[in-house]
C-alpha cells in the first residue's frame, strides 16, 4: 500500500498555533502523529512526506524516524535538513517526484503547481506548504477557476493539519474520494472539456 502525508512538522512548537492543531504541546502531537502512522502504516508499505517532516534537532527527529514503520521517501520541503544523520533513513530525497499509483500518474512536490504533467489525463497533482492557511485558500481558488475554465486540475494538499488527513498519512483513494472533481464529459469547440457533473454523487 502507499500513503501520502505531508508538514508534520516534528518538534515543532510553534506550528501548534499556526495550524490551530489540538494538541497541548508539541511531545503530544508528536506521538499521535506517530501512532496514527504506525496504525495504518506496515513494514511493507510505503510513504511518501511531501516535505516539512521534521523540525531542526536532529536527535529527535532521528528517534521518531526510527520509529515509524515502512518506506520513507521525502519530497524535501523548505524546511527539511538533509545533510546530517537523518538522510541515512530515507530510502530516497527528491525535490520532486512522479509515481504511478495504480492506474493514475501521481506527480508530487512540496510546492502546489497549478499546470502539471499529464493534467489532461488524469494525473493528480499531491503537495503541502501551504497548510490551511490563505494560500491554500488561494490555491483552491485557482483550481476552481481552472474547472470553470474546463481545465481538470486534481491538486491536493496533503499537509496532516487538512481535515480529511487528520493527523495520519492516507491512500491516494482515500485523498481522491475527499476531493471530488467535476467529470469533464463535455467538449468546447477549441477541444476543451466541460465539466457536467460531479463524481460518484450517487445521483442518477
Amino acid at each position: 500500500m502507499i500513503y501520502y502525508i505531508a508538514d508534520m512538522h516534528f518538534g515543532h512548537k510553534n506550528v501548534l498555533r499556526f495550524d490551530n492543531r489540538p494538541f497541548a504541546d508539541a511531545d503530544l502531537m508528536d506521538e499521535v502523529l506517530i501512532h496514527n502512522w504506525n496504525e495504518r502504516v506496515t513494514n511493507e508499505d510505503t510513504v511518501y512526506v511531501l516535505g516539512d517532516a521534521f523540525w531542526k534537532n536532529e536527535e529527535n527527529s532521528v528517534k521518531i524516524i526510527q520509529r515509524l514503520n515502512g518506506h520513507k521517501h521525502l519530497i524535501r520541503g523548505n524546511h527539511d535538513r538533509v545533510h546530517g544523520r537523518l538522510r541515512f533513513h530515507w530510502e530516497s530525497i527528491e525535490q520532486y517526484a512522479e509515481i504511478n499509483d495504480g492506474n493514475t500518474l501521481v506527480i508530487m512536490s512540496h510546492y502546489p503547481i497549478m499546470f502539471y504533467k499529464n493534467q489532461h489525463y488524469g494525473a493528480v497533482m499531491l503537495y503541502g506548504h501551504v497548510h490551511n492557511t490563505r494560500e491554500w485558500q488561494l490555491v483552491e481558488k485557482w483550481k476552481l477557476e481552472q474547472w470553470d475554465m474546463g481545465i481538470p486540475s486534481r491538486l491536493i494538499n496533503v499537509g496532516c493539519m487538512m481535515d480529511y488527513m487528520r493527523y495520519t498519512p492516507r491512500t491516494l483513494e482515500e485523498l481522491l474520494e475527499a476531493n471530488p472533481m467535476p467529470v469533464f464529459d463535455r467538449i468546447r469547440q477549441d477541444g476543451t472539456p466541460v465539466g457536467t457533473s460531479t463524481e460518484d454523487t450517487g445521483n442518477e
